[in-house]
């Protein structure tokens, strides 16, 4: 494999060792790429792979920095660009496939870049980054320049692509939005320029937009003022009022998920609601398109539901989604077709083309990748065949140097080749799996399960391993499984902290000797066997989260356990401690893994919370308890986080790796790492686990999350540490060898005899377990289904078993004694039946079961519990409820609200509830009333100002009655009712405080008039109140005076022995609220709760009150007596006269009562009319406030608004700004360059007019021919190769970039060259005339194509200003829009403060009118004072008797005025008729050389004397120029001789400087002898300065030459400038 590695980091060498890549396995979870038409690649942890699609063969690119972020490639350079993941990530640029960084992007990007994309055929890379800066920058690759970058914040993308017919577009996309972004060039400057495109709705039709910024659709309110927009309303003044929508107004759009561009510049964009897009990069219009309707799909194509991947094709789309099917869109007349191209197994993930379309790229969800041929037979093959899932756990296969084995986490097998990673071949497990581990002694492998299975593999045929075996050993997931070094024992570890032991030879079935019990999340099992120790030592690690320790469980099993393990274990199984000789040891820090030494009774641990190793010594002597092991040896590992230590197979070599992504290989002697190599990353949280061969050639890496294997090398590796490791496998290899011939060859007849493998597949399950007891005891026989039971519990089941037959006497008297003593309790029970409610007892109290008993009352005095503490709860929510009710409705008013009914007629009269004014309130009253006295008093002392200047004669008494006038005018200046608005006068509430309603214009006055209208309603609340306490107390007395004359009628009554009822008048609840806050004890229906002593005393008090009772009905027998015998009369006479006494006065009292109720019901009666109109004093003081809060309201909403648009107009402002310096930039750059191409197509004309004259000594034949040739130009012919490219290629030729340019000024100098040959040189001319015409030509051609090239620029700057143009006049436009927006705003605003709204009471009643012509509608009134009418009709007639006086005077004038005016129009006519003479004379052409020709008797002869002249002067002025260029040739070859000579010299210095400078050195140790250090300074001092010399004339002499020929080039423009140009008249 060919691998790149960057050069800025070295690996780490120590002793001349190192490793180095060999080949990584991995899958993309990104999308591929192309790089050619037969090579893709795709990133997988800290590398890029590539992939030969022909071939399968791999390469590797290596970051060094980390994880390779995201990538993308450029097919016509092709190289690739990746990021790596880290704080300030860079972008490196390889090329392919030499894979030697190009160049390394350094940008602004704090986090992470998201997306990149190369232009087509261009310099230019695409970078975005999300946060936090969500930034898109514009690269040039080549030069490793920013061209420009745009911050988009909160706008995540998820694509991005450039338009490969224009790479000046750009497109960006994400769930929710699409973006088209248009890069401007002008010369070297680049601008990014953005346009949002806006989607459909859901249903695929599109909303009817409004504008939010400046809403047309808005009505006018007169009565209430503008309507605003909404964002005026919501306060919104900043950026967000330009997009401000409610949520009522929002709508859910379109959710794309890919794009694509087609030929013709359009977008094709596929969203998640099955709908298919057409976008116009330029209009940006948005076009759904339809199915087509005539045409019936076939059954079996399913509707198409969220795209995942779209790809162009000629004259549709190729889509895929989740189903995994791909389908092809025939798009026609904005209506698709759709077909079944291919169904894939699994779901697709991208499609891609590639470079020539022939070939389509699929890409599925678990990373496998196949490639489609197109064709007339299409061909599917499989390229990459990823793993279901990630790499859970590797090993290699005995002795590690062929193969090796891989574990996904879906429970996968694979076996790898481990010189090139092929596949031999995989079997699944089809269940979840944890861990893998190979066999030393065999050919087999085993394989952990979460459901906490074992199964063994049969790999001795690496190309169809099998099952051979399967164990279920417990119901929780195996974590850990371990051979020991000589492949004797297999151990296992589940969840539980239990460790099995196996016989790891197949020969006997994987028998599972026993288990032994350790702590819970088992970390690690380390074993230790040497080839001459007859033990295998174990060591397990877990951890002791409570304490922050670790635990270790040290025990050995001894080789003779194959052979008696029934003695080793007790009945169910488990190890007997004291035969492995088991030991605890505990550390004071948490450890995340830890090994045992081979040789030196050793444990190394890593430290997981310090960067530490340690080594332990275990102790000789045996300890019972836990014994802390303190370390011995402590070295920082240099490594952060969690790590793992791994042992070589020699024991010589510690393997160390972390999260940090590094491997490190230590000494185990001195813990010093002699290797260190980073594999992975800590961005994929490093390693999970490192296995090396067992002849140490071979390390593979395993990440934990990046998905990564990694095949290590030794690059260098010294030869004592070779040598030890190798002689150490050899030994290893002889011992195990018998063994591992001996269980091959039982796995080959396995394999051969499928019975004996199905019978090594059975289990031995029970279906039906018989206890046969003795003949008294019950036979039980228990029948189930046949399911799995776990090897643990089968063995406890067997105990169980074993115990019950030994103790079945014992348990048969226990169930006869259990029988009599149930037969007992069911009589108890039925007699207790028939016993009465009081005296039965529950049937849970014949539980004999004290325990259950127990059990059962504390779970109801628990469930007591918790429901009185529900209850305790619910009350106390209820009465902190009624509290905060209490307070605010109760509590804090300081006038309760209650009612006054009357007596006899269903009135009811309530006041008004009144809180407490606050200190701010009534601060803020003081604050107005004080403004308020303040402005009455100066309005009154102008007042009296202006009386005094008119009035200064008049009496002091006079003046003091003006004074008591004036007082009593300010007292009248109180506004009548119906221009107050209410009725509060009527209340005795002062008004003169409160503003006329015509005057309230200042949002201040505004205010105060609203606290005074609050401190009205305050008053006449308090008012009426003041008359409903008064009530209330006179009702109160009137109750009295009831009661009191009631104890008479009472009396009366019963003297009388009249049957009436006493009418006793009372105040209700509603009358007396507070009643309701106090609960009397006749309001509750539940009956009282009595604690016994008050039981015991009802009871001992109940008969003597009884018996009183009875005493009471006794004593009053003689009354019933009399009464009975003589009607209770004794004495007649006397009765008679007392009773109508009596009957008098009891008319009396009633009638007297019924006088006094019926005045107070009349009082109350006028009370409640005083309700009624207070009640609408404080409804017209109310609304009063609300018209002037919704003024004030609109008011801030105006404010709002105006406050946006002076914002936006800043904002626009600031843009015309920027615009306008970019105009003018532009014009500049416009202006400088256009310069340089007038100068560039100057000096082209000027080699084609001196064509002729450079070939001046050529014959005027030979010159007409190359001439000829001069004209001709080359053509380019383009390779056939590209034509049919083109034309499978959808998008054909595209346009042409830097690069192309190059190529193409490239293969035109190739066909001048052909051009230039002598074979087209025509006959008879000379050589050296043929090459100068070529130089000349070549010279033409390079020049035209400078000229183009400036053209093109031009074009593009000029676009670049017209473009700019037309920004300025949209920016321009829309400042116009916001000052229109603003007058508009605030001329509504003015007309707002001055039509205000007032309130105003009309009398009711009828009203006549003398006709019926109505007036329904006041659109255009206005409300006005009679003053000011009657002020303005005054001002009228006095303006209207003035304007007739100057009427009169102004006629008198214009008789004069009509003959100055006749007068002057005629010397205007008269003065246009002088200047248009003059203007004839001005315009007549009359030139010098008209003059002279008329002067001039003998013209002719002056002109041919002129022409001789000017002859003569250009004939001396060539023979100067031919002489200069004569002597400038011959300085360039005296200047060339000289340069030869020197250049000569020099080379002869150069030669015998190596002699000079042995000389030097010779000297030098002379001089340093001899002690002459001065003389030898001085002689280097002068050669020195002679070699400087030397180099400054050299440099001088070019410096010459140079400007020789820029003189020659600058007298040859001069020459052809003044070459005088006759041209015939």
């Amino acid at each position: 494999m060919a691998q790149g590695l960057e050069r800025n980091e070295a690996p780490i060498h120590s002793e001349g060792a190192a490793l180095s890549v060999r080949w990584v396995q991995g899958f993309p979870n990104q999308s591929i790429h192309f790089v050619n038409n037969h090579t893709i690649c795709y990133p997988s942890g800290n590398y890029v792979i590539f992939i030969n699609i022909e071939t399968k063969k791999k390469s590797v690119l290596q970051c060094i920095n980390g994880i390779v972020g995201v990538m993308a490639t450029n097919i016509p350079y092709e190289v690739v660009a990746f990021s790596d993941r880290k704080l300030k990530p860079f972008i490196y640029i390889y090329s392919f496939p030499a894979l030697t960084r190009k160049t390394k992007l350094k940008g602004n990007v704090l986090l992470d870049y998201t997306l990149l994309s190369f232009s087509y055929c261009g310099t230019y890379l695409a970078s975005y980054s999300s946060l936090p800066e969500f930034e898109l920058t514009l690269w040039n690759w080549e030069t490793s320049v920013i061209l420009c970058r745009k911050s988009q914040p909160g706008m995540d993308v998820s694509q991005m692509s450039f338009n490969p017919m224009n790479w000046n577009q750009l497109c960006l996309s994400s769930s929710n939005a699409v973006s088209i972004w248009t890069i401007e060039r002008s010369n070297q400057e680049h601008y990014f320029r953005m346009k949002s495109v806006k989607l459909p709705l859901e249903d695929g039709s599109f909303p009817n937009e409004t504008d939010m910024l400046f809403p047309t659709s808005l009505h006018k309110d007169p009565i209430y003022g503008p309507v605003l927009p909404l964002s005026a309303i919501a306060r919104l003044v900043g950026e967000e009022a330009e997009t401000f929508r409610p949520k009522d107004d929002t709508y859910p759009l379109l959710h794309p998920t890919m794009h694509c561009w087609t030929p013709t510049s359009d977008l094709y964009v596929g969203c998640e609601e099955g709908h298919i897009l057409m976008i116009n990069a330029e209009t940006l219009k948005v076009t759904v398109i339809q199915k087509r309707e005539e045409i019936t799909c076939p059954d079996n194509v399913a509707p198409l539901i969220s795209p995942v991947s779209m790809v162009y094709q000629k004259d549709g789309l190729l889509t895929s989604g989740i189903d995994g099917i791909i389908y092809s869109f025939i798009i026609k007349d904005l209506k698709y077709q759709v077909k079944i191209i291919l169904e894939v197994e699994e779901p697709v993930f991208s499609l891609l083309f590639s470079p020539s379309y022939k070939m389509l790229l699929i890409q599925t969800d678990t990373g496998s990748v196949y490639s489609y041929t197109f064709g007339e037979e299409p061909a599917l093959d499989k390229i990459l065949d990823a793993c279901d899932g990630k790499f859970q756990a590797i090993d290699f296969v005995t002795p590690g140097n062929k193969y090796f084995l891989t574990l996904t986490n879906s429970g996968e097998v694979c076996i790898w080749s481990i010189e090139d990673c092929t596949c031999a071949s995989k079997i699944s497990l089809r269940t979840p799996s944890t861990t893998l581990a190979c066999s030393p002694s065999s050919s087999s492998a085993v394989v952990g399960t979460v459901d906490g299975w074992v199964h063994f593999l049969d790999i001795l045929e690496v190309e169809s391993p099998q099952v051979i075996h399967k164990t279920f050993l417990s119901r929780s997931p195996i974590q850990i499984l371990s051979y020991d070094q000589q492949g004797i024992y297999l151990l296992a570890g589940n969840a539980e902290g239990n460790v099995f032991v196996f016989n790891a030879n197949p020969s006997s079935s994987f028998q599972i000797l026993g288990f032994t019990e350790a702590n819970k999340d088992i970390l690690q099992i380390s074993t230790s066997c040497c080839p001459e120790a007859e033990i295998v030592e174990v060591l397990v690690l877990s951890p002791l989260v409570e304490t922050g320790r670790s635990r270790l469980e040290y025990f050995t099993l001894p080789k003779a356990l194959l052979q008696v393990s029934e003695a080793f274990c007790d009945e169910r199984g488990r190890l007997r401690d004291e035969l492995i000789r088991k030991f605890l040891y505990e550390m004071e820090h948490m450890l995340s893994s830890a090994v045992l030494d081979f040789q030196h009774n050793r444990i190394y641990g890593f430290c997981s919370q310090v960067p530490y190793i340690c080594s332990y010594i275990i102790p000789e002597k045996d300890h019972v308890g836990a014994c802390i092991l303190k370390p011995h040896q402590k070295v920082q590992s240099k490594q952060y986080g969690p790590g793992m230590l791994y042992m070589s197979s020699h024991g010589l070599w510690l393997l160390t790796v972390a999260k940090c992504g590094f491997l490190c290989i230590r000494d185990i002697y001195t813990l010093e790492s002699f290797v260190r190599c980073r594999s992975h990353s800590h961005q994929g949280h490093g390693i999970q686990s490192v296995k090396i061969s067992m002849d140490g050639q071979n390390i593979l890496v395993n990440g934990t999350d990046d998905g990564t294997l990694v095949h290590l090398k030794w690059k260098q590796l010294g030869s004592n540490l070779a040598n030890d490791i190798l002689d150490y496998c050899q030994q290893l290899l002889s011992v195990i060898s018998s063994t591992s011939r001996r269980e091959n060859d039982y796995l080959t007849i396995l394999r051969q005899s499928p019975e004996m493998g199905r019978e090594a597949e059975q289990h031995p399950t029970e279906s039906n377990n018989n206890l046969n007891l003795d003949s008294s005891q019950e036979e039980l026989a228990i029948t189930y289904e046949r399911k799995e039971v776990p090897w643990i519990e089968k063995k406890s089941d067997e105990a169980i078993k074993n115990e019950v037959k030994l103790f079945s006497q014992k348990r048969k008297e226990i169930k006869r004694g259990l029988r009599e003593l149930a037969k007992t309790i069911t009589n108890m029970m039925e007699e207790n039946a028939k016993m009465d409610s009081i005296s039965k007892l529950d049937e849970q109290e014949f539980g004999l079961d004290l325990e259950e008993l127990e059990s059962l009352q504390e779970e109801s005095e628990e469930e007591v519990a918790k429901m009185k503490k529900e209850v305790e709860m619910h009350n106390l929510a209820k009465s902190y409820l009624a509290e905060l009710i209490k307070e605010e409705c109760w509590d804090s008013m300081v006038v309760k609200g209650r009612a006054l009914k009357c007596f006899h007629i269903p009135y009811v009269v309530e006041n008004f509830p009144m809180k407490a004014r606050t200190e701010e309130e009534l601060q803020e009253l003081k604050r107005v009333l004080q403004q308020k006295t303040i402005e009455t008093e100066c309005l009154k002392l102008r007042k009296e100002l202006v009386e005094v200047q008119s009035a200064l004669a008049l009496t002091k008494k006079h003046h003091e009655e003006d004074e008591e006038d004036e007082d009593k005018i300010i007292k009248d200046t109180n506004l009548p009712n119906y221009l107050l608005g209410s009725l509060s006068t009527e209340f005795g509430v002062d008004t003169s405080l409160l503003t006329s309603q015509l005057e309230l214009h200042s949002r201040e006055e505004k205010i105060n008039q609203i606290i005074l209208l609050k401190d009205i309603i305050y008053r006449v609340k308090t008012v009426f109140n003041s008359e409903f306490d008064a009530a209330y107390k006179q009702k109160e007395i009137e109750i009295a005076r009831i009661k009191e004359r009631n104890v008479r009628i009472e009396e009366i009554i019963s003297d009388l022995d009249l049957e009436e009822t006493i009418w006793q008048p009372a105040f209700e609840e509603c009358e007396q609220p507070e009643r309701t806050l106090v609960v009397e004890d006749d309001e509750i229906s539940i009956q009282k709760y009595l604690a016994p002593w008050q039981k015991a005393k009802t009871e001992l008090v109940m008969p003597l009150e009884m018996d009183g009772l009875l005493q009471a009905r006794a004593s009053n027998a003689r009354h019933r007596g009399l009464m009975d015998m003589m009607g209770g009369v004794l004495e007649v006479k006397k009765e008679d006269i007392l009773r109508m006494s009596l009957e008098t006065e009891l008319k009396k009292l009633q009638n007297s009562i019924q006088e006094s109720t019926q005045n107070f019901d009349d009082h109350l009666k006028r009370l409640f009319e005083r309700r009624v109109k207070a009640e609408m004093v404080v409804n017209q003081e109310e609304l009063k406030i609300n018209n002037l809060v919704f003024s004030l309201l609109l008011d801030e909403e105006i404010s709002s608004r105006e406050l946006f648009l002076n914002n936006y107009l800043m904002k626009k402002q600031e843009e015309k700004s920027q615009t306008a310096e970019a105009i003018q930039k532009a014009r500049e750059d416009l202006d400088v360059f256009k310069e340089q191409h007038d100068n560039l197509a100057a000096e082209d004309k000027i080699l084609e007019h001196n064509f002729k004259k450079e070939l001046s000594e050529v014959s005027g034949h030979q010159v007409d021919i190359l001439y000829r040739l001069f004209k001709r130009r080359p053509r380019i012919h383009k390779q056939k190769t590209q034509t049919e490219a083109s034309s499978l290629s959808p998008f054909g030729e595209r346009p042409g970039s830097g690069k192309l340019n190059r190529d193409n000024f490239a293969q035109l100098m190739k066909a001048m060259d052909e051009l230039d040959s002598t074979s087209n040189m025509p006959e008879g001319m000379d050589p050296l005339v043929w090459e100068h015409f070529c130089a000349i030509r070549r010279a033409k051609v390079e020049s035209e194509h400078k000229v183009k090239q400036k053209a093109a620029g031009l074009m593009e700057m000029t676009a670049f200003l017209r473009r700019r143009l037309e920004d300025d006049e949209t920016v321009q436009h829309e400042i116009e829009r916001v000052f229109h927006e603003l007058i508009r705003l605030q001329d509504d605003k003015a007309k707002f403060q001055v039509n205000l709204t007032i309130q105003i009471l009309l009398k009711q009643g009828q009203v006549e009118l003398e006709n019926f012509q109505l007036i329904l509608g006041y659109p255009d009134a206005i409300l006005i004072n009679k003053t000011i009418i009657e002020d303005l009709n005054s001002v009228i007639r006095t303006q209207g008797q003035k304007k007739v006086a100057s009427m009169m005077e102004s006629k008198e004038v214009h008789k004069g005025i009509y003959q100055i005016e006749w007068e002057h129009k005629k010397m205007e006519m008269q003065m246009e008729d002088l200047s248009q003479k003059a203007w004839d004379i001005q315009m007549l052409f009359f030139s010098r050389d008209r003059q002279k020709y008329l002067n001039e008797p003998n013209y002719e002869s002056l002109i041919a004397i002129q022409i001789g002249i000017m002859e003569q002067t250009i004939n001396v002025i060539d023979k100067t120029h031919k002489k200069n260029v004569e002597n400038c040739k011959k300085l360039l070859k005296k200047l060339g001789k000289y340069s030869n000579q020197k250049d000569r010299a020099n080379y002869t210095l150069s030669c015998n400087l190596q002699e000079e400078l042995l000389a030097v050195s010779e000297r030098q140790d002379i001089c340093n002898e001899i002690g002459s250090k001065l003389t030898c300074e001085k002689i280097a001092k002068e050669q020195y300065d002679n070699m400087m010399k030397q180099q400054k004339l050299t440099h001088l002499s070019k410096q010459q030459a140079e400007q020789i020929s820029v003189f020659q080039a600058e007298v040859e423009r001069l020459r052809m400038k003044t070459f005088p140009a006759l041209v015939p008249m």
